[in-house]
């Protein structure tokens, strides 16, 4: 705990036997209560990585629900266990989970209720194997999406987030789409409630094992992003009102 507040950290998983193990191992327990992983029907041994190093908390769809929908899962059983801060952080291990007390502390300290991990603070991203495509993609897109809904973050896009549980509460993410886009409905959820949002420079690494979407699902990603963008716009500007945001 940091000054008394339950600090679980889930991981949406999918494929990560490989990778997983060396994550875990990074958390530190100093502060982390618990830890719950959520298998979206993996093809490989994901689950028996997670019970060999000692996962208490797994969860296993028999289907695949998408990122969103594992992410859903996440979120839900975090609440359950009654955490106060509840760290998002991949276990493909392109984020490294040292991260975690910074982000805590921030939230704890009560500085923001939400902070991200972004990969564009700094030079981390191409230094860390970022391709040149989607580094340039994620500068135009965020650019783009701070205009349109008067924001000004670095990323829209990264994977490593911490929320307070009173943000977690307050947002219906259980109203957001099951695929990726679900991370920018989220973020626009929170603009919407008043939240304010915290960064924090990390460092990102990009290997063969480290989890990532294909150009098509990109360029889905990216138009499903700016189509979350306009629609915050327009719920905010009374014009037309959406579910997501109420």
């Amino acid at each position: 705990m940091i000054l008394n507040k339950k600090i679980v950290v889930v991981l949406p998983a999918y494929n990560a036997a490989a990778t997983l193990e060396q994550t875990y191992n990074e958390i530190p327990f100093d502060i982390v209560d618990e830890v719950v992983l959520v298998d979206d029907c993996s093809k490989d041994n994901t689950v028996e990585v997670a019970q060999k190093v000692g996962i208490r908390h797994i969860i296993s769809h028999e289907q695949n629900k998408g990122y969103g929908g594992n992410q859903k899962s996440c979120y839900r059983k975090a609440l359950e266990l009654g955490a106060d801060i509840v760290i998002m952080l991949h276990p493909d291990y392109q984020y490294t989970p040292k991260l975690i007390p910074v982000m805590s502390h921030m939230i704890a300290s009560d500085l923001y209720p939400v902070v991200l991990a972004s990969r564009i603070l700094g030079k981390g991203a191409l230094r860390g194997g970022m391709p040149l495509y989607k580094y340039i993609a994620n500068r135009v897109l965020t650019f783009t999406q701070n205009l349109i809904i008067n924001q000004k973050l670095s990323e829209y896009h990264t994977g490593y987030r911490a929320f307070s549980a009173e943000v977690l509460r307050n947002i219906d993410f259980e109203a957001n789409s099951d695929d990726f886009v679900f991370d920018n409905q989220m973020l626009c959820q929170i603009f919407n409630k008043g939240f304010e949002m915290g960064e924090v420079t990390c460092p990102t690494k990009y290997f063969e094992e480290a989890s990532s979407i294909n150009f098509k699902r990109s360029v889905i990603y990216g138009l499903g992003c700016l189509r979350t963008s306009v629609q915050y716009f327009l719920h905010r500007a009374n014009i037309i009102k959406y579910r997501i945001f109420k």
